[in-house]
């Protein structure tokens, strides 16, 4: 299919969280009709509930936050600036850079490249963000030796199909073999000219890529603003940059849902990105074995990890890496980070033991100039 088709036309809290422990539709009522139950199931509505929050911090500035809901969490906003105006103007332009992009990667959204995608198994022309999150996806599938991977999709069509019927079980071996066959990045063809999906039935999924993506994208258009100390917080996705009011680093708490309020660790960013995956996050059943993290080698949600936290230079970044840790599991995850540049990680075992890599104190929490080999 050529794409676009031819008939188209914090609050103020010192403390950022890098968590919930249960995406915020599952709580709250006015999130939950806005959001579906997946990462980028966002809604089309006519009007989306924006809460908008200000108050003056000294010498002319201030301290504005706005959030809404989206990408089945509140986005939310907050930046230090000279005026409120110029905040809220400018979260206005990064929210709709947000939608602009979610309308291009949302599986679910039948008018979105994406599922022009998996409808067709090709797209011709596809948009330069689906190219270059595809692109990007074999990149971090080769850095993780393969535990990142975009094809699961099928597997999570079964998952969700065995839960969601009248009477909810686990899916059968057969049944997860069958989806299996359709899984894997080599089926996966890429270039600017077209992609290609190379076995019926294929699908691709970016719901562990394209959030951070997006998050990144918000970030720029603040920095084009003129919006210089920033903090977007995505339900777990974390990018910032410069101050907060006070003129000292960002303060972040990384969370554990199970620890019963105890948190992990506390870290402080004046730029770059943090980003947590949880087997808590979106899940088939109530033990947390089918979730939406899923081993494409195994057919499987992996059970070692409870939780990993990625910093890196960009949210994209820190959102594949800890989906493809969570993957590997504690010790081998550990030990990839270890052998990359410009990022770390703090992982939490399903014992609840903390597994750190060797720069994640040491990490210098301004922005990196690159992240790799």
């Amino acid at each position: 299919m050529r794409w676009p088709p031819r008939d188209s036309a914090d609050t103020f809290a010192p403390i950022a969280s890098l968590e919930s422990a249960q995406p915020v539709y599952a709580s709250d009522p006015v999130a939950r009709r806005f959001a579906a139950l997946v990462d980028l199931g966002l809604e089309r509505v006519d009007v989306v509930p924006v809460e908008t929050e200000a108050f003056p911090v000294g010498a002319g500035r201030w301290q504005v936050m706005q959030s809404r809901p989206a990408m089945g969490t509140r986005v939310s906003i907050t930046a230090v600036a000279e005026s409120q105006a110029r905040a809220v103007d400018g979260f206005g332009r990064a929210f709709e850079e947000m939608d602009r992009l979610i309308g291009l990667l949302n599986r679910y959204d039948p008018r979105s490249a994406l599922s022009d995608l998996n409808a067709s198994g090709r797209i011709e022309r596809p948009p330069p963000e689906l190219h270059r999150l595809l692109r990007e996806a074999r990149r971090f599938h080769r850095w993780s030796r393969g535990a990142f991977d975009v094809t699961v999709a099928p597997l999570l069509a079964v998952f969700r199909a065995a839960f969601a019927g009248a009477v909810p079980r686990e899916p059968a071996d057969a049944e997860v073999r069958e989806a299996l066959s359709r899984v894997g990045e080599r089926y996966l063809a890429v270039s600017r000219r077209r992609v290609t999906l190379a076995r019926d039935g294929m699908a691709v999924t970016l719901d562990g890529i394209a959030k951070g993506h997006i998050v990144d994208a918000m970030a720029g258009v603040l920095d084009r603003h003129g919006l210089r100390h920033h903090l977007i917080d995505a339900g777990g996705d974390i990018r910032v940059r410069g101050n907060r009011e006070t003129g000292t680093p960002w303060t972040v708490a990384v969370r554990d849902p199970a620890s019963h309020g105890l948190l992990p660790d506390v870290v402080q960013l004046d730029g770059g990105a943090i980003a947590t995956s949880g087997s808590y996050e979106i899940h088939f059943d109530d033990d947390l074995a089918f979730h939406h993290i899923v081993d494409a080698a195994t057919g499987r949600s992996p059970g070692a990890t409870r939780s990993v936290s990625v910093r890196a230079p960009t949210t994209l970044t820190a959102d594949a890496l800890a989906t493809g840790i969570f993957v590997l599991g504690p010790a081998a995850g550990v030990a990839l980070v270890d052998g990359l540049r410009g990022v770390a990680c703090l992982v939490v075992d399903r014992d609840g033991r903390q597994w750190k890599s060797r720069r994640w104190r040491s990490l210098p929490f301004t922005d990196q100039d690159e992240a790799g080999p």
